[in-house]
C-alpha cells in the first residue's frame, strides 16, 4: 500500500492536476467515475509499472524470511551400556555441572565381572609364586641328577680302571650296563636342566602375560562399572529428563533427556529463496523481529553464508520437542516483515550486532 501510494503521488496525482488545471477539465463533469480511467490512463499505467518496479526492487534487494531459529546446541543423554535405571539423581528443568551424577544404571552384572576379574588376577599371582616353589623343586632335581650322573661316571671309571688293570676280572657286561647307566643319567639331567628352563619361561613370560591380561579384564570391567553411572558431560539445564528406578534405558531406542548446554544467543540461522541468494553477503545489515517481543527490532548482521543446502544435510532428531506445534514455530520469529516464504535456498548466518550501526539480516 505504501508503495502504491508514493507511485501515485509521482503518477495519477500530477496527471490530475494538469488536467484539471492546464486542461480545465473537472470533477463531476468531464472527470466523472466512468471517464476516469480513460482521462488519467497515463497516469494509471504509469503507477502500476511503477509501483510493480518499485515492489520487486525491495523484493530483490531486501530479502525477508519466516524460516529463522535460533542456533544453539543439545547435548542427547544416552549411556554407554543399555540397562535398568537403579537410582536417580536429579529432576527435569535442573541446571546441572559438568561431572554431576545423573543416574545410575543396575550394575550388578559389572560387579559380578569385577569381582571375577580381581580373582582371575589373585589366581595368577598364586601361580607365580608356585611357579617359584617349582623353581627350587627343578634346582633340587637337578642336583640329583648330576650327582647321580657323577656316580655313575666314578662307577665306570672304577670298573674300567680294573678290567684294564685285571683283563676278565669284571665282566663285560657289567661294564656295558654301567656304561649305559651313564647315559641314562645324563638323559636324566639334560631332562632336569629342560624342566627348570621351561619354569624359569613360564616365570618371566607366560605368568606376566597372563597377568597382564588379567588386569586388563579388570580395567574393562571397572570401566563397564564406571559407565553404569552417567554424569553431564557439560554445564547446562536438563530437559525432558522423565526417568524413574526401575525404566529401561537402550542407547539405541530411548535416550534418557537432552542437555541444553548454557550459552549466550547471539546468532539465527535462516533460510531464504532462491531469487534473494543473488544479493545475500557477508557484512549485510538487518533487522529480526519477533512476535514474543511486539514493536521490538533487533538489529543484526550477515557473518555467513551458505549458498546452497543438500538434502538431507539437517538432521532433524535430537532436538527438543516444542509443545506450541509447527504453526507457533512458523510465525513466532521472522526476518523482516514477512514478504517471502521459505523456498530451498541460501542459509545464512547472523549475529547481533554491537556498535549500534546496523546488523544484520535474518541469518
Amino acid at each position: 500500500m505504501f508503495e502504491l501510494l508514493l507511485c501515485s503521488s509521482l503518477t495519477i496525482l500530477p496527471d490530475f492536476l494538469f488536467r484539471r488545471f492546464v486542461q480545465g477539465k473537472r470533477i463531476g463533469h468531464e472527470i466523472t467515475l466512468f471517464s476516469v480511467w480513460f482521462e488519467l490512463r497515463w497516469g494509471i499505467t504509469l503507477c502500476l509499472i511503477l509501483t510493480l518496479s518499485l515492489i520487486t526492487t525491495i523484493f530483490y534487494f531486501h530479502p525477508s524470511t519466516k524460516a529463522a531459529t535460533s542456533v544453539y546446541r543439545t547435548v542427547t543423554i544416552l549411556p554407554e551400556t543399555s540397562g535398568r535405571v537403579a537410582e536417580t539423581f536429579v529432576d527435569m528443568n535442573q541446571r546441572v555441572e559438568a561431572g554431576q551424577p545423573l543416574f545410575r544404571l543396575d550394575s550388578t552384572e559389572q560387579e559380578a565381572a569385577v569381582a571375577t576379574a580381581q580373582r582371575k588376577v589373585a589366581e595368577v599371582e598364586a601361580a607365580m609364586v608356585v611357579a617359584k616353589s617349582q623353581l627350587a623343586e627343578a634346582d633340587g632335581r637337578i642336583v640329583q641328577a648330576r650327582g647321580a650322573r657323577q656316580q655313575a661316571i666314578d662307577e665306570l671309571a672304577a670298573r674300567s680302571e680294573v678290567q684294564r688293570r685285571s683283563p676278565g676280572s669284571v665282566a663285560e657286561r657289567d661294564v656295558d650296563r654301567v656304561r649305559v647307566q651313564v647315559d641314562t643319567q645324563q638323559g636324566a639331567l639334560d631332562a632336569a636342566l629342560a624342566n627348570r628352563e621351561a619354569v624359569v619361561s613360564e616365570m618371566e613370560f607366560k605368568l606376566p602375560a597372563q597377568k597382564a591380561s588379567a588386569e586388563a579384564a579388570l580395567r574393562e570391567a571397572e570401566v563397564d562399572l564406571k559407565k553404569t553411572l552417567v554424569v553431564a558431560g557439560t554445564d547446562g539445564i536438563l530437559q525432558q529428563f522423565a526417568l524413574r528406578p526401575g525404566d529401561v534405558v537402550n542407547p539405541m531406542l530411548r535416550p534418557a533427556g537432552i542437555l541444553v548446554p548454557e550459552r549466550k544467543v547471539t546468532a539465527l540461522l535462516a533460510g531464504f529463496g532462491q531469487i534473494e541468494a543473488q544479493v545475500m553477503k557477508v557484512g549485510m545489515i538487518g533487522e529480526v523481529t519477533c512476535i514474543a517481543k511486539p514493536w521490538v527490532i533487533v538489529p543484526m548482521v550477515v557473518t555467513e553464508v551458505q549458498n546452497v543446502i543438500a538434502a538431507g544435510q539437517v538432521r532433524p532428531t535430537d532436538s527438543r520437542s516444542d509443545p506450541v506445534g509447527a504453526a507457533s514455530r512458523r510465525d513466532g520469529c521472522r526476518g523482516h516483515p514477512a514478504r517471502s516464504g521459505y523456498a530451498p535456498g541460501p542459509i545464512a548466518a547472523g549475529r547481533r550486532s554491537h556498535g549500534g550501526l546496523s546488523s544484520s539480516g535474518v541469518a
